[in-house]
């Protein structure tokens, strides 16, 4: 039987380490709890951003599930920086800086509290590469959980999203709208929690991250206050529990391969460019060698599929409502354009996860 607990042990098991022993007890934990696995989940939720502003409640419960499935969840935050609140002024300066911050800060805490497993809980741009970053230099079980996508806003009948706003106000600058509707529309452009709508940054890693097999499916693609989302922190427990007792780690997961997944998803769905830096320096941390020339090559064979924003019409809740990420992966796996055999979080292959899937179709 494998050891579950093999880095946890080095604080909890010692008897040379009673001062930390001590300081666990003192945190809540029991006799009983000492001999469990520990697993650090790391939240990007803070309040200033409508991507990350609900990430720590769903920390919290994947926390309350993982400690019902025979693990202890220890919560740990780390930072973001909002690009939509940033962009047009220097603080988009400390943008792409932060994806390494995030990546560094997961890395410190998980080696230095000794912990067994990661689940991160991330919801914008930087966030999701930066958490894929740390799990593959950490090297332990791992998953990522996307906090979701934004719901449309609504003004007289009329589909909102962050694109609305700024479109708002060259309506006003020509005249088109009264300085009353421009601020209505700012008002009602982002209705609540959720990552922006469109196939923007953190839609694009997201959905991509699913097809690199980092993510549960659907987890990309299920937006923020769907009634589901709070049913994902049962599935992410045992999820985490099931790639402990398989001691299934990241560089177990990731290939030239599966980033070919994700590189194909992200052409399939017209995601942002941003990607290519992202992949650039997850399959740098992989170890991989993947190039410019790699990202033209699957371009050149994969269709564009969707018509989402920012250029588009649509958003990722309507993704959603036609069967998900997963039903377009299934639909790119039957025309020969994804490797079925890469290995996933959910222990199993893409094709296995997607053997009871219905392809989306385009009549």
């Amino acid at each position: 039987m494998k050891e579950l607990n093999k880095y946890s042990k080095r604080l909890t098991q010692d008897e040379t380490q009673p001062a930390a022993q001590a300081m666990l007890y003192a945190v809540g934990l029991t006799d009983e709890d000492m001999k469990k696995p520990q697993v650090g989940i790391a939240s990007t939720g803070y309040d200033g951003n409508p991507c990350n502003m609900h990430l720590n409640k769903l920390a919290a419960q994947i926390k309350e599930k993982v400690n019902l499935n025979g693990q202890v969840g220890l919560i740990f935050n780390t930072i973001g920086v909002s690009d939509g609140i940033s962009m047009g002024t220097p603080g988009m300066r400390y943008s792409l800086p932060s994806r390494d911050i995030i990546a560094d800060s997961i890395e410190v805490v998980m080696n230095a509290q000794s912990y067994d497993a990661l689940v991160t809980v991330v919801g914008c741009d930087k966030n999701m590469p930066g958490a894929i970053m740390a799990m593959l230099r950490l090297n332990r079980p791992s998953l990522m959980v996307y906090g979701g996508t934004i719901a449309s806003g609504k003004y007289k009948g009329r589909k909102l999203n962050i694109v609305s706003a700024f479109e708002a106000l060259g309506q006003k600058i020509a005249g088109q709208i009264t300085e009353t509707e421009y601020k209505e529309i700012i008002k009602a452009s982002i209705p609540g929690a959720g990552a922006c709508g469109g196939m923007y940054t953190a839609n694009t890693m997201a959905s991509s991250i699913e097809a690199m097999g980092f993510a549960l499916p659907y987890n990309s693609s299920l937006p923020a206050e769907n009634p589901h989302k709070d049913n994902e922190s049962e599935r992410i427990s045992l999820a985490i529990k099931n790639l402990l007792e398989l001691d299934l780690k990241p560089l177990d997961i990731i290939s030239k391969k599966s980033i070919e997944n994700a590189i194909t998803l992200v052409n399939a769905l017209g995601g942002s460019t941003n990607a290519v830096l992202h992949y650039l320096a997850i399959a740098h941390a992989a170890g991989i060698d993947f190039t410019l020339e790699d990202f033209q090559r699957v371009s050149d064979r994969t269709p564009l599929l969707a018509d989402l924003k920012p250029s588009g019409e649509y958003l990722m809740e309507d993704v959603h409502s036609v069967g998900g990420t997963p039903a377009v992966m299934k639909y790119l796996l039957e025309k020969g354009l994804l490797h079925g055999d890469c290995l996933t979080v959910t222990g199993k292959t893409l094709a296995e996860n997607l053997e009871h899937v219905k392809a989306i179709t385009f009549e």
